[in-house]
């Protein structure tokens, strides 16, 4: 397992140096005890994970809480966490690399809270990446608060005939992936 920090770039290859067909990217986080007004029995913050895939620069599907799948069901995602709590992951997104459309040239994976919450308010937040035996093979983790409501965390992108992993780790204003499409197009171009 790497852990990867902000600009840093990762092939997808399982041992051996053979190109991995299916990943997952899995995102958690920890509701901040003091989140809310007061701090006191504030509801937890519901963070919601999307993957954004872009073709030729443009914006081509997604899939995240609202829309599961993307239409050539090579992105998948798993099920809406809307309370942060419990141990592991909270939300799973797969990918199915050998599926995507193959003018599809980048995947951004976001988090962003669909209530408008800044994200200084979430703790332990972090990405990371499995293939299909479930070993991790890189993992990003936010060390600093985020004022904005939303976060790319990472991007796919093709390399070749192969795949790569960028960490990216920049705060956005958005509640969802569709918010504003034009302020994702220069985390698509590295």
């Amino acid at each position: 397992m790497i852990e990867l920090t902000e600009g840093q770039e990762l092939a997808l290859t399982a041992e051996g140096g053979k190109t991995l067909t299916r990943v997952q990217m899995a995102v958690g986080w920890d509701h901040a005890p003091t989140a809310g007004f007061i701090g006191s029995g504030a509801a937890p913050i519901d963070l919601d994970a999307s993957a954004i895939q872009f073709a030729g620069g443009q914006f081509f599907d997604l899939a995240f809480f609202n829309h599961l799948e993307t239409r050539d069901g090579s992105v998948v995602h798993l099920g809406d966490n809307t309370t942060g709590k419990g141990e592991g992951d909270d939300e799973v997104i797969t990918v199915d690399l050998s599926r995507v459309y193959a003018k599809v040239e980048s995947i951004l994976f976001l988090v962003s809270s669909y209530q408008g919450h800044s994200l200084e308010f979430i703790r332990n937040a972090y990405c990371r990446v499995l293939d299909d035996d479930g070993t991790e093979l890189a993992r990003f983790t936010l060390t600093l608060g985020v004022r904005e409501t939303g976060l790319v965390m990472a991007r796919l992108f093709r390399d070749g005939d192969g795949w790569k992993l960028g960490a990216v780790g920049t705060g956005i204003a958005l509640k969802t992936p569709t918010d504003d499409l034009e302020a994702l197009l220069p985390f698509v171009r590295g």
